[in-house]
């Protein structure tokens, strides 16, 4: 606990006090001085992030093993079950039974979120998903395993609104966009774990059970991570600005937690540090408790409509479709691999883990606003190639081929791990837990809608003019990307809710 830890030498933060004039970034005296790369060492930023990417790398490994469960289970002779002959709904229910939870988590984070604290909630989450895959691995009916689906997904609603906050609040403001992008890469390669375990186990006597069971450590290791860090010192500062405890205890709390995820690297700034934080919640008016009225006013408005705006985008431009379409496109082509969908799942991770890489790389060097320019732009050219190859040209699958790698390869520089880190950099802090919450469920929402409507449009329309349509889409979310988003490289998240006043 983060009040038990003992006292350790000091780091130091930044902020830059706004200007009444709103001139350039809305700040003018620098508050603090920019960070130093003295001010942390690279070993104490490398457990606070990574815990809370465990939360990413078990939504993303559910996804990719449970492409392979539900062939597994389905199995008359290696499912190990009597109620293997499953209906289409009982499969789906199945597939996004963890979909429906994660929109549940999305709520309830809503209301708890800044009542635990970004830590507590990364617990608690750690939680469900031990829980839910026990209970799922080991399901003797249906029901039971629909009902562990489902808190498995309260944990993947918990965790993905938690752990940016947790990562954006804790890292260093110049590898913030680092980190904060290194757990969309977990979430990928969590997706890769998940198909090459699908793939190993797809044939394995009751292989679903042990696709889900592997879950259970892993979710195990994140809860005693998250329970041994100490808590965001900005959630606990303002908890001090919002009077719920003593202001001196308080800021003793949030030294020693900064101390802790800085190491020995800070020295004796953590003290002036906390001060400079407690000195700009005070400016920025932070006394009270967001009310949900205020949330759709000035800046927390502006904030949701870029928050939620791009996590909309990052699922309506059609990236469930585009993947669900990835086998019938390698069979096209003639892929030796293509006729095993697993196969197929795992070269599509393999690019997704690789392009990811290269956004972590680039993302606090670029900024945030050129990788989205540029890779929707990608997404926008591959939308359409793939509308005009299921409408046109039929005859040249090479053209899918190319339309689905680049489409893959730009999500993942662009939507895929910028989405996250925007929503956990923009949002006010007081307002930033219930922000997030909000923006987890639109994306979730958004994921369910996509992925529900993809089957009976493509019937109803055809493939063609549903990539079509998801084309126009993306050209759509360039102009409210171009018009919208602001740049966020390299600035603290107290100049970030300055710029956007």
């Amino acid at each position: 606990m983060a009040s038990d830890i003992e006292q350790q030498p000091p780091v130091s933060f930044i902020g830059k006090k706004g200007n009444s004039s709103g001139e350039g970034y809305g700040v003018e005296e620098p508050l603090l001085k920019i960070e130093s790369r003295d001010d942390y060492s690279v070993a104490s930023a490398i457990l606070p992030f990574l815990f809370p990417a465990f939360g990413g790398l078990l939504y993303g490994y559910d996804i990719g093993a449970t492409s392979s469960a539900t062939i597994s289970i389905q199995s008359p002779t290696s499912s190990g079950i009597s109620w293997y002959n499953l209906s289409s709904v009982e499969v789906g229910l199945i597939t996004s039974g963890s979909l429906y939870g994660a929109l549940i988590g999305s709520i309830l984070a809503f209301n708890v979120a800044d009542f635990l604290g970004r830590r507590r909630e990364l617990v608690v989450s750690s939680l469900m998903y031990l829980i839910g895959a026990l209970v799922t691995a080991l399901a003797p009916n249906f029901v039971i395993m629909v009902i562990g689906r489902f808190i498995y997904g309260i944990g993947i609603g918990l965790a993905m609104h938690a752990a940016p906050m947790y990562i954006a609040e804790t890292a260093p403001s110049q590898i913030r966009g680092l980190l904060i992008s290194l757990k969309e890469f977990f979430i990928v390669l969590g997706m890769l774990e998940g198909y090459i375990a699908g793939s190993l186990l797809v044939d394995a006597y009751v292989g679903w059970r042990y696709m889900y069971g592997v879950s259970s450590p892993l979710s195990l290791i994140m809860g005693i991570g998250m329970w041994w860090l100490p808590a965001s010192p900005r959630w606990i500062l303002l908890r001090a600005i919002q009077g719920k405890g003593d202001v001196q205890d308080l800021r003793k709390t949030a030294i020693t937690c900064l101390c802790r995820l800085r190491g020995n690297a800070i020295g004796d700034s953590a003290p002036q540090k906390v001060d400079e934080i407690l000195s700009e919640l005070s400016h920025l008016r932070e006394e009270e408790e967001a009310t949900i009225a205020e949330m759709f006013q000035g800046k927390c408005l502006k904030a949701l409509m870029i928050g939620c705006g791009l996590v909309l985008f990052q699922q309506i431009t059609g990236q469930p479709s585009v993947l669900y379409y990835a086998a019938t496109i390698f069979q096209s082509a003639g892929f030796s691999a293509a006729s095993d969908a697993t196969r197929a799942s795992i070269l599509l991770g393999f690019l997704k883990l690789i392009m990811t890489g290269a956004a972590v790389l680039v993302v606090d060097r670029l900024g945030r606003r050129p990788l989205l320019l540029g890779g929707v732009s990608g997404i926008v050219i591959s939308l359409f190639l793939l509308g005009s190859y299921y409408t046109y040209l039929h005859n040249i699958p090479a053209v899918a081929v190319i339309a689905l790698l680049l489409y893959v390869g730009c999500y993942q520089l662009s939507f895929g791990p910028i989405g996250w880190l925007m929503i956990s950099e923009i949002f006010p802090l007081r307002l930033r837990g219930r922000g997030l919450s909000i923006a987890v469920l639109v994306n979730f929402g958004a994921n369910a809608l996509v992925t529900f409507a993809f089957s009976p449009l493509e019937e109803l329309l055809g493939a063609g003019v549903v990539f079509f349509i998801f084309g126009v889409i993306a050209v759509l979310s360039l102009v409210f990307i171009f018009f919208m988003i602001p740049e966020t490289k390299g600035l603290t998240l107290e100049e970030i809710e300055a710029k956007l006043l």
